[in-house]
């Protein structure tokens, strides 16, 4: 189930599912110690001695307050006659999670309505040991295990404290949980339970005919008693509604202090360009970490999630918020990830957001044989986005202890770890994880790299070091011209391998031969770029009402029908957008790419949250929600498609006059050409 509006501050993460309970609570990192693991925390109502669970009973519209982290969220229920108005938010600087219920009596009489908070908390992801207590200090219910503290309370505007409370044992023998105690409108009041335990506070106030009143729960994360009753104090004496105010403003200032030409777009696309940058935000962790995905529903298919780092998505989304404007958090993404390299120079398959090796399926030992469990286009994609960085910003002093310890040592491994015969990359695992070879990805992204690392190389004066690593990258490009493209097929195929000393290849139509071009092994203007994407834009486009780009012909990950390759990706359908915008010369050429753009911002929740996949039938989101990757591709496609979009509609004579008056712009370009003129120039296939 989707998972629509997040919100966070990087180290407190709360996800709400498609009914509007909260499915994953994580402290102190964005993506690990899932304190709910899936469990639902339930919202209910008593009015009029009827009962009801926030649920399918009621008519739910989930959305976010415009360009912020605050929640808008509409709950209707005919038959009680209410409709409340909910906003949530995690204070942008304390640890505290708030809930403001603004609630309507329909009636036209006085009526007194209760409403509950069931908190279903499996503190460090599982329930043993945990224990539930009253708190005498504050009045609300702690939930603790070892260093980690969850207090909720409550009130209401016109009294601080909750109404009622109950704490019980759940899932053991008969007891389903103690959110049942509150289907009577009347709480128990047990003041402690330990084991498998979960909790109810209630409030309760009366609301005169047709007029509203609100109400709050909160919940203060900690690593102690004293934190959390210290957090809870924080709340009261600031009150909920000064803590939303502030990080409404706080997130509304964030968004907005960098912003594109977006008026030349639809308003719609620029409403989702800024939704991407603030959902992008809440799968950081403090410590740096980008954090794929944080849906735990996923762990019914392999007991696993995506709440891990991966290197390349994180540079893609680093890179992302370079482009955008904002470089703090990508640095911070830069620094965790260059602790993580090993002394071979690699990166692993994906790690914790504490920086720990996390879990993996690729074999170190394999066909009797030692391998490198990589995907090496990981490695070589955080050299590529640093370059760019540098290339935006200039930031010398950043690059300098990142210089020797983590691009010079990836690239002498990219440039080691060569196959002889065909100067390309050695073997590895793909970006989709499935299959082992030589990827056209990979080959793309390893390119990059090395060509990155001879730029940082020019730069700090190493010219030798710098006429090796583009020596190296000539004999990449000669390899990928000679054995990736295929006149049989007249594109690019997907995978090469060397079995028994022949070159077998995998023709498989692959939406990632997008980083041919995009890492600048070839040029988007080159022929067979063309020839290979308009290939690719026949048969991996889904011909169905949803439309949209395939992974690759035949993908069976959460597949639908056999009718189509696959489900339509957000991630493939913007790298189409990509070559699109890259290769246009005028407005009519560049208008299929903000044709895709608009095609994923119809298919984007409505709360603006983009999810892996859509369905190809019905369009409804497939996979984990929201995921990062598609967040931050959106970002990227919309800042190049705006680029040309711009230079097209400004005076030739005026686009001139910006680039000689633009330092800057044109040492960029001319570091840039002359890179890739003495890297063209050494290669033997042109």
């Amino acid at each position: 189930m989707a998972r629509d509006i997040p919100v966070g501050n990087g180290k407190l993460l709360i996800c709400f599912d498609s009914n509007y309970r909260i499915r994953d609570f994580y402290f102190p990192h964005v993506g690990q110690e899932n304190h709910m693991r899936g469990n639902i925390s339930r919202l209910g109502v008593w009015v009029d001695g009827k009962f009801s669970w926030i649920g399918d009973d009621w008519k739910i519209d989930l959305q976010y307050v415009p360009d912020t982290l605050v929640t808008a969220v509409d709950l209707y229920n005919a038959d009680l006659k209410l409709l409340i108005t909910c906003n949530d938010i995690v204070d942008f600087h304390e640890n505290i999670y708030v809930k403001r219920m603004s609630v309507e009596n329909l009636d036209g009489r006085n009526r007194e309505v209760r409403l509950f908070f069931a908190n279903d908390f499996s503190i460090s992801g599982n329930d043993v040991g945990d224990t539930a207590a009253l708190c005498p200090q504050s009045g609300g219910v702690v939930h603790y295990k070892n260093a980690r503290y969850f207090l909720v309370n409550g009130g209401t505007e016109a009294a601080d404290g909750l109404t009622s409370f109950a704490i019980g044992q759940k899932s053991i023998g008969s007891l389903e949980g103690t959110f049942r105690d509150a289907e009577d409108g009347v709480l128990s009041g047990n003041p402690i339970a330990q084991g498998s335990v979960d909790s109810v506070v209630s409030v309760s106030m009366m609301i005169p005919a047709t007029f509203r009143r609100k109400a709050y729960f909160w919940i203060a994360a900690g690593h102690s008693w004293d934190e959390v009753v210290s957090l809870d104090s924080v709340a009261r004496d600031k009150r909920p509604d000064a803590l939303i105010g502030r990080t409404s403003d706080y997130w509304r200032l964030w968004v907005l202090k960098e912003t594109p030409r977006l008026e030349h777009f639809p308003d719609n696309l620029g409403k989702l360009y800024r939704r991407s940058l603030l959902v992008l935000r809440t799968q950081m962790d403090w410590k740096g970490g980008i954090v794929a995905a944080n849906d735990s529903d996923v762990i019914q298919f392999n007991r696993d999630t995506y709440s891990y780092i991966w290197p390349r998505d994180g540079a893609l989304t680093a890179n992302a918020l370079d482009r955008a404007g904002y470089p703090p958090v990508a640095q911070n993404f830069y620094r965790f990830v260059a602790e993580l390299i090993d002394r071979e120079g690699y990166l692993l398959h994906k790690y914790n957001p504490d920086g720990t090796l996390a879990s993996s399926w690729h074999p170190w030992f394999r066909n009797g044989e030692l391998q490198l469990p990589i995907q090496e286009d990981e490695t070589a994609l955080v050299v590529w986005a640093l370059w760019n960085h540098f290339v935006h910003y200039r930031d010398i002093d950043f690059i300098k202890p990142l210089y020797r310890s983590f691009i010079k040592r990836s690239a002498d491994f990219m440039c080691s770890y060569r196959d002889a015969r065909t100067g390309l990359p050695e073997p590895s695992y793909d970006l989709w994880e499935e299959r082992r070879g030589i990827l056209s990805f990979t080959v793309a992204a390893v390119f990059g790299g090395i060509t990155a690392a001879s730029l940082f190389c020019t730069v700090f004066g190493e010219t030798e070091k710098a006429d090796y690593y583009r020596r190296c990258a000539a004999e990449i490009r000669d390899g990928a011209s000679t054995y990736l493209w295929r006149e049989d097929l007249n594109r690019f195929c997907r995978m090469i391998s060397l079995e028994t000393g022949k070159i077998v290849v995998d023709s498989t139509r692959d939406a990632s031969l997008w980083g041919l071009f995009a890492f600048g092994l070839f040029s988007a203007e080159d022929p067979k770029i063309g020839a290979t994407m308009a290939d690719l834009r026949e048969k991996l486009w889904v011909k169905s009402d949803v439309g949209g780009m395939a992974r690759y012909e035949g993908d069976r990950y959460h597949r639908i029908s056999e009718a189509f390759p696959g489900n339509p990706w957000f991630v493939c359908s913007l790298w189409l957008a990509d070559y699109y915008a890259e290769k246009a010369t005028d407005e009519r050429e560049l208008q299929p790419a903000i044709d895709i753009l608009t095609w994923v911002a119809n298919h984007a929740l409505q709360s603006g949250v983009l999810a892996e996949q859509v369905d190809p039938v019905t369009g409804r989101p497939l996979s984990v929600s929201p995921l990062t990757w598609s967040h931050a591709t959106y970002v990227a496609t919309t800042l190049k498609t705006i680029s040309k979009l711009v230079t097209f509609r400004r005076p030739a004579e005026l686009t001139s006059a910006l680039a000689e008056n633009d330092p800057r712009a044109n040492w960029i370009q001319s570091m840039f050409t002359e890179a890739c003129s003495t890297i063209y120039g050494i290669c033997r296939v042109k």
